[in-house]
């Protein structure tokens, strides 16, 4: 063959279709899921087979790990002696086997995922429950194939006498495909398998009657019936397990949570550890210590709580936020008929009860031929005896034993099997007791063949004989079920109280989005004085607020962010807060323009507003957020348009609009109706062409306003200047109109007594006026100047100083 002819131009995604599929092929059928019939992936059939010839059994002494390791590599599964031993380990578990299928001696790891000592150290045998997986192998009841390199033969499956698939569950990963099929109660899995055989056309409900659910090894509280019955219908379903905890009373007034059994398959140690992390960090308040103290007599971790901690509080947390609850996700696949399949309770049992079938019936196939052979030996001894004299003296006139047969044969009409046994038979047999004796074996023959032929012919007698044999292995290795059965999955409510210790706090919020919480102590100290801020940077809000409390940050572009207060950088008030974006994900552009802090989101509204004159309110309840990680949509705003004010109400407040041309609009906020979190509003007042929105507040008959004009004037005004009117109209003009340099409103104000405020021109030059010294003016004055556009410049900011935002 040539260099040419060895080579083959193939497209590159057909080769690698062809030998992935190939290889998923292989992992799925041949390492990754158990089979149907007898609940093992082939590593663990080989490890149990290998062990069973050898004879390493629970009837001899242990054998070192490493042989049986070897004997499997070596004559059956040649993989990794790490995966191999990794396998054989898993099976000798006792936490995470329901029924052990390897007993071991040594280090065979632990629940707090320390690793089993190396296999030269420790010792293991086939457990007695194994023997029943294993039980009638060399009856011909299942088909062999030839080893990997054709020099023994390994078994297909294994008669399996139990249904371990469900008793013993399975976990695995392959291409496409994975299971997770939980452990159960043998009793119960037996139970239902003889319902099933008694009743072909049974339920799940039906099922359920005697199989309750998952029966864990490690125990456990299961919740969620319903969840178990889907996955027992469809093959999927969704449980929660959580450990068994006990409450105990202690000196001091004091109490304890006693964990005596965990969820399945939950790591100790790293649960000890993350319950320990929580106390230390503070997420949670109550626990003084967290104690692991298991030993030989069982599992047992102590979480001591502090004097008048709330205990059910504390423990929901930890159900919640730790593996001390779980959720279970079944997802029952297994090699059905050589492909993998999503199968129900009733799909596994069939097929259990097909396989015993099988067995079974090539069991009795089996004794029956070896019966009717020995039948036909003892009759030709028989026949021999009654003959004894012409056969011997034609056996001693033989030259040989071959000629002896065909003597034999010739003259008496022997087969050449009875022929064999005749000159095989040991001189002391040649007694006339033998006779009886081989009569009594006869008619013993016949009575069994009769049993034998009976439950071939028959599918009932065949039935009843696997529900015997089921029923012999429940009455032996039957024992308690471990886990506890609740209906409904109890839903987890968590008091803030339990997790944040409750202090009073002060949270700054300026424009430029620093925030921090700073404690009442360090802000006494400064006596609320020497904020640390950039200069260009000026106070948005300063909220005097507990630590269970929530503080919502609004930002220009709809968007809202919650923060649990607790969660806040704790900051010394003389210190630069921190940056909203560093601690949520947010567009470079994004500016604060609220912050409000809640209590409770139980009552009240938020009302939107924005710089094109839509209104929209809705229930502040909608944005008490889960998920504080990033900014969420609190208001659809246009592409070209940007929220300017939010404010919180009661539902019974009067709005007030002003606009950059000078209008000013006032209404009552029931006019516009209460709407869904993401909608866009309604509109509030309508804009001439290039006006816009500056200021909106809540503003009633009896409240001041000032208004701030581009040219420096300010004017002190009444809110009674602005006659109620209705949304959606142009309002009432409050600067009087010019022809040359007209005032534009830069902000409109509504003013307490003590207030202070800063007008900043676009020449930099900042000068600041206490509304108390103006005198009230009517709707139609331009106000009074306080600042001369032409040497200063105009007025482009405007705000209320920090000192007069009190906390």
């Amino acid at each position: 063959m040539t260099a040419t002819e060895r080579f083959q131009d193939l497209p590159l995604e057909e080769v690698l279709g062809d030998r992935f599929g190939r290889y998923s092929k292989y992992i799925i059928q041949e390492r990754a899921l158990p089979d149907a019939r007898d609940g093992l992936k082939p590593v663990q059939r080989r490890i149990l087979y290998a062990m069973h010839m050898e004879g390493n059994t629970h009837l001899k002494g242990f054998r070192k790990s490493a042989k049986t390791v070897g004997n499997v590599i070596g004559n059956y599964h040649p993989h990794g002696d790490s995966s191999v031993y990794e396998a054989m380990v898993r099976m000798s578990q006792s936490w995470k086997v329901r029924n052990l299928l390897v007993e071991m001696h040594g280090n065979n790891g632990s629940i707090d995922g320390d690793p089993a000592a190396a296999m030269r150290y420790t010792e293991a045998r086939l457990s007695a429950i194994s023997t029943e997986l294993l039980r009638d192998i060399e009856s011909d009841t299942v088909d062999h194939i030839s080893n990997f390199d054709d020099t023994s033969e390994e078994p297909v499956v294994l008669p399996a006498r139990y249904p371990n698939l469900l008793v013993n569950g399975s976990t695995g990963i392959s291409a496409g495909y994975a299971t997770e099929i939980p452990p159960h109660h043998l009793g119960e899995v037996i139970d239902a398998a003889v319902m099933r055989i008694e009743k072909p056309d049974s339920t799940v409900e039906d099922l359920m009657t005697v199989i309750k659910g998952p029966d864990f090894p490690g125990g456990g509280i299961i919740q969620g019936v319903d969840g178990i019955k889907n996955a027992y219908e469809t093959g999927k379903g969704k449980i929660v397990i959580r450990g068994k905890v006990d409450i105990e009373d202690i000196r001091g007034a004091k109490q304890q949570l006693v964990i005596t059994e965990l969820p399945y398959e939950v790591n100790k140690a790293v649960l000890v550890k993350r319950m320990d992390e929580y106390r230390a960090d503070k997420k949670v308040e109550g626990i003084a210590e967290v104690r692991d103290e298991t030993d030989r007599t069982g599992l047992r971790i102590v979480v001591e709580l502090k004097k008048e901690a709330d205990t059910s509080g504390v423990l929901n947390f930890l159900y919640k936020n730790t593996d001390l609850q779980v959720h279970y996700n079944f997802n029952m696949v297994a090699i059905h008929k050589k492909r993998p399949m999503l199968m129900g309770l009733r799909d596994l049992l069939d097929a259990y009860i097909g396989h015993q079938k099988e067995v079974v019936t090539r069991r009795t196939k089996y004794d029956y031929d070896k019966a009717m052979k020995r039948k036909h030996i003892v009759e030709g001894l028989i026949k021999a005896l009654s003959i004894l004299d012409q056969v011997i003296e034609t056996i001693r006139g033989s030259k040989d034993k071959k000629d002896a047969k065909n003597n034999l044969e010739q003259q008496y009409a022997f087969t050449e099997a009875q022929a064999e046994a005749i000159v095989s038979l040991q001189l002391y047999r040649l007694t006339n007791t033998d006779v009886t004796a081989l009569q009594k074996e006869s008619d013993e023959l016949d009575k069994k063949i009769s049993q034998l032929d009976a439950i071939l012919t028959s599918d009932s007698k065949l039935m009843s004989v696997i529900k015997k044999e089921l029923k012999g292995i429940k009455k032996q290795y039957e024992d308690n079920r471990r886990s506890v059965i609740e209906d409904k999955i109890e839903e987890l409510k968590i008091n803030m109280e339990v997790l944040v210790a409750s202090e009073d706090v002060v949270v700054s919020v300026t424009k430029d989005g620093y925030i921090k919480r700073t404690s009442q102590r360090s802000y006494a100290a400064s006596n609320g004085q020497d904020l640390a801020m950039k200069e260009t940077d000026k106070l948005l809000s300063l909220l005097n607020i507990n630590t269970t409390d929530s503080l919502l940050l609004f930002t220009n572009k709809g968007n809202y962010i919650h923060f649990p207060v607790h969660t806040l950088p704790e900051i010394r008030w003389k210190d630069l807060g921190q940056h909203f974006s560093s601690i949520v994900s947010s567009d470079k552009d994004e500016e604060i323009v609220h912050a409000e802090g809640v209590k409770s989101f139980e009552h009240d509204s938020l009302i939107f507003i924005t710089k094109k004159g839509m209104v929209k309110k809705s229930e502040l309840k909608l944005y008490n957020a889960q998920r504080t990680a990033r900014a969420l949509v609190g208001l659809n705003v246009k592409k070209d348009d940007e929220l300017i004010a939010v404010h919180r109400t009661d539902g019974n407040r009067t709005l007030m609009l002003g606009t950059h041309y000078g209008y000013g609009l006032r209404f009552k906020e029931e006019e516009v109706s209460m709407v869904g979190q993401r909608a866009a509003g309604v509109k509030g007042i309508k804009l001439k062409d290039g006006d816009y929105v500056v200021s909106a507040f809540i503003a009633e008959d009896d409240d001041h306003l000032l208004a701030v004009t581009q040219r420096g004037a300010v004017k002190k005004m009444s809110a009674k200047e602005f006659d109620l009117g209705t949304r959606a109209n142009r309002g009432l003009i409050m600067l009087r109109e010019l022809k040359k340099n007209p005032h534009r409103l830069v902000q409109l104000f509504k003013i307490d007594v003590d207030d202070e405020y800063m007008l900043e021109t676009d020449r930099g030059i900042r000068t600041s006026v206490t509304p108390v010294k103006l005198r009230p003016n009517d709707r139609y004055s331009n106000g009074s100047f306080i600042i001369d556009e032409a040497e200063k410049g105009t007025v482009i900011k405007t705000w209320k100083t920090a000192a007069a935002i009190d906390v």
